[in-house]
Protein backbone atom coordinates (compact mmCIF):
# COMPACT_ATOMS: atom_id res chain seq x y z
CA UNK A 1 0.00 0.00 0.00
CA UNK A 2 1.46 3.76 -0.78
CA UNK A 3 -0.08 6.77 1.27
CA UNK A 4 1.32 9.88 -0.22
CA UNK A 5 0.60 12.77 2.49
CA UNK A 6 0.47 16.59 1.55
CA UNK A 7 0.67 19.96 3.53
CA UNK A 8 3.40 21.72 4.92
CA UNK A 9 4.88 25.63 4.56
CA UNK A 10 4.25 26.04 8.84
CA UNK A 11 4.58 23.52 11.29
CA UNK A 12 0.85 23.41 12.16
CA UNK A 13 0.94 21.48 9.04
CA UNK A 14 3.77 19.34 9.67
CA UNK A 15 3.92 18.30 12.31
CA UNK A 16 0.01 16.32 12.72
CA UNK A 17 1.00 15.15 9.36
CA UNK A 18 4.22 13.16 11.14
CA UNK A 19 1.60 12.10 14.49
CA UNK A 20 -0.51 10.34 11.62
CA UNK A 21 2.83 9.02 10.04
CA UNK A 22 3.66 7.07 13.56
CA UNK A 23 0.15 6.13 14.22
CA UNK A 24 0.10 4.43 11.01
CA UNK A 25 3.40 2.65 11.29
CA UNK A 26 2.02 1.44 14.80
CA UNK A 27 -1.49 -0.17 13.53
CA UNK A 28 0.94 -1.54 10.60
CA UNK A 29 3.04 -3.06 13.14
CA UNK A 30 -0.43 -3.94 15.60
CA UNK A 31 -2.42 -5.58 12.80
CA UNK A 32 1.28 -6.86 11.00
CA UNK A 33 0.51 -4.99 7.68
CA UNK A 34 3.94 -5.19 5.74
CA UNK A 35 5.06 -3.29 2.56
CA UNK A 36 3.18 0.26 3.83
CA UNK A 37 5.08 3.17 1.50
CA UNK A 38 4.39 6.65 2.70
CA UNK A 39 5.36 9.68 0.53
CA UNK A 40 5.09 13.13 1.88
CA UNK A 41 4.35 16.08 -1.68
CA UNK A 42 5.03 19.66 -0.64
CA UNK A 43 7.29 21.93 -2.18
CA UNK A 44 10.23 21.95 0.67
CA UNK A 45 10.89 19.22 2.88
CA UNK A 46 10.13 21.42 5.79
CA UNK A 47 12.03 18.81 8.08
CA UNK A 48 14.73 16.62 6.31
CA UNK A 49 15.18 14.70 9.46
CA UNK A 50 11.81 13.82 10.65
CA UNK A 51 11.04 12.39 7.47
CA UNK A 52 14.19 10.35 7.54
CA UNK A 53 13.60 9.81 11.25
CA UNK A 54 10.04 8.19 10.10
CA UNK A 55 10.85 6.58 6.71
CA UNK A 56 8.97 8.89 4.77
CA UNK A 57 9.85 9.45 1.03
CA UNK A 58 9.70 13.61 -0.07
CA UNK A 59 8.39 14.63 -3.63
CA UNK A 60 8.83 17.49 -4.66
CA UNK A 61 6.18 19.32 -6.34
CA UNK A 62 5.96 23.45 -6.40
CA UNK A 63 3.44 25.15 -5.15
CA UNK A 64 2.81 28.90 -5.27
CA UNK A 65 0.69 31.35 -2.59
CA UNK A 66 -2.32 32.95 -3.28
CA UNK A 67 -2.31 35.74 -0.93
CA UNK A 68 -5.68 37.36 -0.15
CA UNK A 69 -3.64 41.04 -0.22
CA UNK A 70 -1.73 42.19 -3.50
CA UNK A 71 1.49 41.28 -4.03
CA UNK A 72 3.51 41.41 -7.09
CA UNK A 73 4.74 38.05 -5.48
CA UNK A 74 1.37 36.75 -6.33
CA UNK A 75 2.00 36.97 -10.13
CA UNK A 76 5.08 35.00 -9.58
CA UNK A 77 3.45 32.47 -7.60
CA UNK A 78 0.68 31.72 -10.29
CA UNK A 79 2.84 30.49 -12.62
CA UNK A 80 4.36 28.27 -9.94
CA UNK A 81 1.63 26.91 -9.04
CA UNK A 82 1.18 25.92 -12.68
CA UNK A 83 4.41 24.44 -12.90
CA UNK A 84 3.08 22.80 -9.92
CA UNK A 85 0.22 21.19 -10.57
CA UNK A 86 2.22 20.02 -13.89
CA UNK A 87 4.45 18.08 -11.69
CA UNK A 88 2.50 17.13 -9.22
CA UNK A 89 0.13 15.73 -11.51
CA UNK A 90 2.93 13.67 -13.43
CA UNK A 91 4.65 12.26 -10.05
CA UNK A 92 1.43 11.44 -8.70
CA UNK A 93 0.65 9.07 -12.00
CA UNK A 94 3.94 7.51 -11.58
CA UNK A 95 3.51 6.71 -7.80
CA UNK A 96 -0.53 5.92 -8.27
CA UNK A 97 -0.95 6.21 -4.33
CA UNK A 98 -3.70 4.12 -3.02
CA UNK A 99 -4.72 7.08 -0.65
CA UNK A 100 -3.50 10.37 0.15
CA UNK A 101 -3.78 12.56 3.25
CA UNK A 102 -3.92 16.23 2.98
CA UNK A 103 -3.44 19.08 5.13
CA UNK A 104 -4.36 21.64 3.32
CA UNK A 105 -2.37 25.02 2.89
CA UNK A 106 -1.45 26.32 -0.41
CA UNK A 107 1.63 23.39 -0.58
CA UNK A 108 -0.86 20.99 -0.92
CA UNK A 109 -3.38 21.87 -3.50
CA UNK A 110 -1.31 20.65 -6.36
CA UNK A 111 -1.49 16.80 -5.38
CA UNK A 112 -5.03 17.34 -4.36
CA UNK A 113 -5.73 18.83 -7.83
CA UNK A 114 -3.90 15.87 -9.05
CA UNK A 115 -5.71 13.48 -6.91
CA UNK A 116 -8.78 14.81 -8.12
CA UNK A 117 -8.21 14.30 -11.75
CA UNK A 118 -6.54 10.63 -11.49
CA UNK A 119 -9.58 9.97 -8.97
CA UNK A 120 -6.82 9.18 -6.15
CA UNK A 121 -8.82 9.01 -2.73
CA UNK A 122 -8.72 11.87 -0.41
CA UNK A 123 -8.29 12.10 3.39
CA UNK A 124 -8.36 15.56 4.91
CA UNK A 125 -7.36 16.66 8.17
CA UNK A 126 -8.62 20.71 9.09
CA UNK A 127 -6.89 21.80 12.76
CA UNK A 128 -9.21 25.76 12.19
CA UNK A 129 -12.37 26.33 13.58
CA UNK A 130 -12.78 27.81 10.08
CA UNK A 131 -11.15 26.08 7.40
CA UNK A 132 -8.66 27.09 4.88
CA UNK A 133 -9.88 27.89 1.27
CA UNK A 134 -7.02 24.72 0.09
CA UNK A 135 -9.24 22.07 2.05
CA UNK A 136 -12.79 23.90 1.85
CA UNK A 137 -12.20 23.61 -1.48
CA UNK A 138 -11.36 19.65 -1.45
CA UNK A 139 -13.54 18.72 0.99
CA UNK A 140 -16.68 18.74 -1.92
CA UNK A 141 -14.97 15.25 -3.11
CA UNK A 142 -12.32 14.04 -0.20
CA UNK A 143 -13.89 10.81 1.24
CA UNK A 144 -13.24 11.21 4.40
CA UNK A 145 -12.63 14.70 7.11
CA UNK A 146 -11.59 14.58 10.24
CA UNK A 147 -12.23 18.15 12.13
CA UNK A 148 -10.21 19.38 15.28
CA UNK A 149 -13.30 22.02 16.47
CA UNK A 150 -16.42 20.64 16.22
CA UNK A 151 -17.31 23.94 14.77
CA UNK A 152 -15.59 23.31 11.81
CA UNK A 153 -17.82 20.15 10.40
CA UNK A 154 -20.93 22.64 9.16
CA UNK A 155 -18.24 23.82 6.09
CA UNK A 156 -18.14 19.86 4.99
CA UNK A 157 -20.92 17.44 4.01
CA UNK A 158 -22.43 15.63 7.06
CA UNK A 159 -22.07 12.13 5.97
CA UNK A 160 -18.00 12.33 5.09
CA UNK A 161 -16.63 14.53 8.10
CA UNK A 162 -16.18 13.14 11.87
CA UNK A 163 -14.56 14.90 14.74
CA UNK A 164 -11.13 14.11 15.31
CA UNK A 165 -9.28 16.15 17.52
CA UNK A 166 -5.88 17.59 16.28
CA UNK A 167 -2.65 14.77 15.63
CA UNK A 168 -0.07 15.22 18.16
CA UNK A 169 2.95 13.39 17.37
CA UNK A 170 3.50 10.63 20.31
CA UNK A 171 6.72 11.75 21.68
CA UNK A 172 5.19 15.05 22.24
CA UNK A 173 2.57 13.28 24.47
CA UNK A 174 5.44 12.23 27.02
CA UNK A 175 6.95 15.15 28.83
CA UNK A 176 10.07 14.72 30.76
CA UNK A 177 10.12 16.48 33.82
CA UNK A 178 13.87 14.41 34.82
CA UNK A 179 16.41 16.82 34.45
CA UNK A 180 14.28 19.84 32.64
CA UNK A 181 15.36 22.41 34.49
CA UNK A 182 19.00 21.63 34.40
CA UNK A 183 18.90 21.37 30.55
CA UNK A 184 17.28 25.23 30.70
CA UNK A 185 19.87 26.09 33.49
CA UNK A 186 16.78 27.16 35.48
CA UNK A 187 16.58 27.80 39.09
CA UNK A 188 14.67 25.63 41.53
CA UNK A 189 11.69 27.32 43.11
CA UNK A 190 11.52 29.48 40.34
CA UNK A 191 8.05 29.43 37.51
CA UNK A 192 8.89 28.97 34.11
CA UNK A 193 7.24 30.82 31.47
CA UNK A 194 7.11 29.02 27.90
CA UNK A 195 6.50 31.70 25.27
CA UNK A 196 6.53 30.67 21.59
CA UNK A 197 4.70 32.08 18.36
CA UNK A 198 5.21 28.71 16.29
CA UNK A 199 7.09 27.82 13.79
CA UNK A 200 8.21 31.10 12.24
CA UNK A 201 7.53 33.34 15.75
CA UNK A 202 5.26 36.22 16.51
CA UNK A 203 7.15 39.69 16.52
CA UNK A 204 3.91 41.48 18.69
CA UNK A 205 4.50 38.69 21.11
CA UNK A 206 7.90 39.23 21.26
CA UNK A 207 7.70 42.71 21.48
CA UNK A 208 5.04 43.45 24.20
CA UNK A 209 7.41 40.11 25.99
CA UNK A 210 10.40 42.29 25.27
CA UNK A 211 8.26 45.39 27.32
CA UNK A 212 7.77 43.55 30.42
CA UNK A 213 11.09 41.50 30.37
CA UNK A 214 12.43 43.32 33.39
CA UNK A 215 9.60 42.84 35.16
CA UNK A 216 9.22 39.15 34.33
CA UNK A 217 12.59 38.16 35.32
CA UNK A 218 12.47 39.63 38.39
CA UNK A 219 9.97 36.49 39.94
CA UNK A 220 10.03 34.38 36.74
CA UNK A 221 12.41 32.36 34.51
CA UNK A 222 11.27 32.82 30.83
CA UNK A 223 12.02 30.29 27.87
CA UNK A 224 11.71 31.97 24.84
CA UNK A 225 11.01 30.57 21.37
CA UNK A 226 11.15 33.44 19.08
CA UNK A 227 12.00 31.62 15.48
CA UNK A 228 14.76 31.96 13.39
CA UNK A 229 14.12 35.33 11.33
CA UNK A 230 13.84 37.33 14.32
CA UNK A 231 16.36 35.74 17.04
CA UNK A 232 19.12 38.16 16.65
CA UNK A 233 16.98 41.00 16.83
CA UNK A 234 15.38 39.85 20.34
CA UNK A 235 18.84 38.49 21.50
CA UNK A 236 19.83 42.18 21.17
CA UNK A 237 17.08 44.36 22.49
CA UNK A 238 16.94 42.01 25.79
CA UNK A 239 20.36 42.36 26.37
CA UNK A 240 20.07 46.21 26.44
CA UNK A 241 16.77 45.78 28.64
CA UNK A 242 18.51 43.22 31.16
CA UNK A 243 21.58 42.94 31.14
CA UNK A 244 22.87 44.99 34.61
CA UNK A 245 19.96 43.10 36.21
CA UNK A 246 21.09 40.61 38.86
CA UNK A 247 18.17 38.26 37.13
CA UNK A 248 19.50 38.45 33.40
CA UNK A 249 20.19 34.37 33.72
CA UNK A 250 16.51 34.17 33.63
CA UNK A 251 16.00 34.60 30.37
CA UNK A 252 16.86 31.81 27.49
CA UNK A 253 16.26 32.48 24.27
CA UNK A 254 16.46 30.15 21.33
CA UNK A 255 15.33 30.25 17.69
CA UNK A 256 13.77 26.63 17.72
CA UNK A 257 12.82 23.84 20.02
CA UNK A 258 13.77 20.45 19.03
CA UNK A 259 11.44 17.68 19.95
CA UNK A 260 13.56 16.60 23.38
CA UNK A 261 13.53 20.60 24.43
CA UNK A 262 9.62 20.83 24.04
CA UNK A 263 9.14 17.63 25.64
CA UNK A 264 11.71 19.50 28.68
CA UNK A 265 9.57 22.87 28.57
CA UNK A 266 6.49 20.56 28.75
CA UNK A 267 7.45 18.83 31.95
CA UNK A 268 8.65 22.06 33.75
CA UNK A 269 6.79 24.96 32.91
CA UNK A 270 3.95 26.41 35.04
CA UNK A 271 2.33 28.83 31.81
CA UNK A 272 2.53 28.92 28.01
CA UNK A 273 2.43 31.68 26.05
CA UNK A 274 1.28 31.06 22.56
CA UNK A 275 -0.70 31.95 19.07
CA UNK A 276 -3.76 30.02 18.45
CA UNK A 277 -2.52 27.68 15.75
CA UNK A 278 -1.82 24.20 16.46
CA UNK A 279 0.56 24.42 19.34
CA UNK A 280 -2.95 24.82 20.75
CA UNK A 281 -3.41 20.77 20.61
CA UNK A 282 -0.04 20.52 22.03
CA UNK A 283 -0.12 22.95 25.49
CA UNK A 284 -3.73 20.72 25.88
CA UNK A 285 -1.90 17.57 25.99
CA UNK A 286 0.68 18.89 27.93
CA UNK A 287 -2.15 19.54 30.59
CA UNK A 288 -0.69 23.02 31.29
CA UNK A 289 -2.44 26.36 31.90
CA UNK A 290 -1.57 29.16 29.27
CA UNK A 291 -2.58 32.42 27.97
CA UNK A 292 -3.37 32.34 23.92
CA UNK A 293 -2.88 35.37 22.01
CA UNK A 294 -4.58 34.85 18.15
CA UNK A 295 -3.26 36.39 14.89
CA UNK A 296 -5.72 39.46 14.78
CA UNK A 297 -9.17 38.87 11.84
CA UNK A 298 -7.38 41.05 8.87
CA UNK A 299 -4.49 38.78 8.71
CA UNK A 300 -6.32 35.38 9.91
CA UNK A 301 -8.17 33.81 7.06
CA UNK A 302 -11.99 33.89 8.54
CA UNK A 303 -10.59 34.57 11.95
CA UNK A 304 -10.06 31.28 12.54
CA UNK A 305 -7.21 31.88 15.23
CA UNK A 306 -9.90 33.95 17.54
CA UNK A 307 -12.33 31.45 17.28
CA UNK A 308 -9.69 28.72 17.96
CA UNK A 309 -8.62 30.66 21.04
CA UNK A 310 -12.14 31.19 22.55
CA UNK A 311 -13.21 27.41 21.65
CA UNK A 312 -10.13 26.26 23.38
CA UNK A 313 -10.52 28.96 26.39
CA UNK A 314 -14.77 27.56 26.95
CA UNK A 315 -12.24 24.02 28.43
CA UNK A 316 -11.23 26.32 31.36
CA UNK A 317 -7.70 25.47 29.76
CA UNK A 318 -6.51 28.99 28.61
CA UNK A 319 -7.28 32.65 29.00
CA UNK A 320 -7.13 34.78 25.42
CA UNK A 321 -6.16 38.09 25.09
CA UNK A 322 -6.95 39.77 21.85
CA UNK A 323 -3.57 41.58 20.35
CA UNK A 324 -5.89 45.01 20.15
CA UNK A 325 -5.78 44.44 24.18
CA UNK A 326 -2.25 43.21 24.19
CA UNK A 327 -0.83 45.97 26.31
CA UNK A 328 1.96 45.25 28.88
CA UNK A 329 0.46 45.89 32.00
CA UNK A 330 -2.28 43.55 31.26
CA UNK A 331 -0.20 40.84 30.45
CA UNK A 332 1.78 40.96 33.17
CA UNK A 333 -1.30 41.46 35.27
CA UNK A 334 -2.81 38.31 34.15
CA UNK A 335 0.53 35.93 34.36
CA UNK A 336 0.32 37.22 38.10
CA UNK A 337 -3.39 36.08 38.32
CA UNK A 338 -2.58 32.70 37.32
CA UNK A 339 0.75 32.24 39.24
CA UNK A 340 -0.38 33.44 42.04
CA UNK A 341 -3.28 30.65 42.28
CA UNK A 342 -2.82 27.39 42.85
CA UNK A 343 -6.19 26.59 42.66
CA UNK A 344 -6.52 28.65 39.25
CA UNK A 345 -3.84 26.83 38.04
CA UNK A 346 -4.87 23.28 38.80
CA UNK A 347 -8.30 24.31 37.43
CA UNK A 348 -6.82 25.19 34.12
CA UNK A 349 -5.01 21.81 33.69
CA UNK A 350 -8.15 20.13 33.93
CA UNK A 351 -9.52 22.10 31.81
CA UNK A 352 -6.50 22.07 29.38
CA UNK A 353 -6.39 17.68 29.58
CA UNK A 354 -9.86 17.62 29.06
CA UNK A 355 -9.87 18.99 25.32
CA UNK A 356 -7.26 17.00 24.25
CA UNK A 357 -8.11 13.85 21.79
CA UNK A 358 -5.42 11.42 22.24
CA UNK A 359 -6.75 9.01 19.89
CA UNK A 360 -6.80 11.68 16.92
CA UNK A 361 -4.06 10.72 14.95
CA UNK A 362 -4.93 6.91 15.24
CA UNK A 363 -8.28 7.95 14.00
CA UNK A 364 -7.25 9.61 11.03
CA UNK A 365 -4.62 6.31 10.48
CA UNK A 366 -7.18 4.02 10.80
CA UNK A 367 -9.61 5.60 7.30
CA UNK A 368 -5.98 5.84 5.82
CA UNK A 369 -5.54 2.49 6.21
CA UNK A 370 -9.02 1.45 5.19
CA UNK A 371 -9.72 3.59 2.42
CA UNK A 372 -6.04 2.43 0.88
CA UNK A 373 -7.07 -1.00 1.26
CA UNK A 374 -10.25 -0.48 -0.38
CA UNK A 375 -8.03 0.79 -3.18
CA UNK A 376 -5.08 -1.58 -3.90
Amino acid sequence: MKILFTGGGTGGHFYPIIAVVQAIQKIAEEQKYVGIELYFMSDDEYNKRALFENHVTFVKAPAGKNRVYFSLKNILDYFKTGIGLISATWKLYALFPDVIFAKGGYASFPALFAAKLLKIPVVLHESDSVPGRVNEWAGKFAQYIGVSYAEAASYFPKDRVAVTGNPVRSELIDPITTGAREFFDAEVGIPIIYVTGGSTGAMNINDVILDVLPDLIRKYTIVHQVGKVNYEDIKGRANVLIDRMPEKNRYKIYDYLDVSAERMIAGTCSLVISRAGSTIFEISAWGVPSIIIPIPKENSHGDHQRRNAYNYAASGGAVVIEEKNLAPHILLSEIDRILSSIALQEEMRRGAKKFFEPNAASKIAGALISIGLEHE
